[in-house]
């Protein structure tokens, strides 16, 4: 789960709003947020605050570890160990006030984005049978917790797996050799059952300013009415937010702010998108929001609150 110093141009760039006026159509919805609470004991909790950065609560609020990936509508979802042994995940669902958390399925999972379909029926994740089968995508039924497994490749990596819109394909981070740092995670896409599988993103084969765990190519996310994914990835020196189109025919970068950018999410109107930023240092990790149309940036949360604020997601209020 873990992943500011800032030039006189990037603190004109930046408009810090820990406290303002709710952005536009963002009433109904908070951002949930990961905070590492206390890393000597591992303790990861989901925080929520308004979209002006009003607000901040702890709504899991347990020793153990719990990271928020995916909301559909006011469901939230988590992965957490609470109950098992440390750094076993599950998948666990609340509403946005974190009220009455239930385990929605017994696969066991890996760290992973996820993302759900049909009206919240089904989603799609990356799990593990014992130690053998891991990191493949599955299918759960969150209605029974049952789930039936859609890759099966000894020693390969599925990770993030995102639903397109109409939840005919996958969207998902792919490579071969699981354990080769010499080889680069892309994006890939298929039909939702496993079928048609094809890359979307290629690594710029000349920019050697990454290191093996760096993103090349980090957990996509669909932007809602925009034809176009994006992803995270470290490039000429930085991390920075990139897009390519369903075909996989344009790939570009996305934003041009001076931190570094990583996790993210866009709002339901596809007007906002909340990014973790975070300097070079890896000094401080927080949570801004920007607005994609005029490119505004504001500044959520407080670095004196806690080092590591990241994964922002959007869920609607109960």
């Amino acid at each position: 789960m873990k992943r500011t110093v800032l030039t006189a141009t990037a603190v004109m760039a930046f408009a810090f709003a820990v406290h303002g006026q709710i952005p536009e159509g963002l009433s109904d919805y908070l951002i949930a947020y990961n905070v590492a609470v206390d890393t000597e004991k591992d303790d990861y909790d989901v925080w929520v605050m308004n979209p002006d950065g009003t607000g901040k609560t702890n709504i899991t609020n347990h020793p153990d570890v719990a990271w928020t990936y995916f909301a559909d509508g006011g469901d939230l979802y988590f992965i957490s160990d609470r109950g098992k042994p440390k750094r076993n995940y599950y998948l666990f669902k609340s509403n946005s006030k974190g009220q009455d958390p239930v385990q929605v399925s017994d696969l066991r999972l890996e760290d992973s984005w996820m993302s759900s379909r049909n009206g919240g029926a089904e989603m799609v994740v990356t799990g593990r049978i014992g130690d053998k089968v891991r990191y493949q995508l599955f299918v759960i039924d969150l209605k029974t917790g049952t789930y039936r497994q859609i890759t099966n490749e000894v020693g390969a990596l599925h990770r993030d797996p995102l639903f397109s819109p109409d939840g005919k394909r996958i969207v998902y981070v792919y490579k071969k050799e699981r354990a080769n740092r010499e080889e680069y995670e892309e994006i890939w896409i298929m039909d939702a059952d496993g079928s048609n599988r094809r890359r979307l993103t290629t690594y710029p084969p000349d920019d050697k300013t990454s290191q093996w765990h760096s993103y090349h190519a980090g957990p996509p996310k669909w932007a809602h009415g925009r034809d176009f994914i994006t992803y995270q990835s470290f490039q000429n020196g930085k991390s920075s937010l990139y897009a390519v189109t369903p075909d996989g025919k344009k790939q570009w970068k996305l934003t041009d702010n001076e931190l570094f950018e990583g996790w993210h999410d866009w709002s339901p109107d596809g007007k906002w998108l909340a990014v973790e930023m975070y300097d070079k240092d890896n000094t401080e990790f927080g949570i801004y929001l920007m607005n994609f149309d005029t490119k505004e940036v504001r500044k959520l949360t407080d670095p004196k609150d806690f080092k590591y604020q990241q994964a922002p997601v959007f869920v609607r209020k109960k």
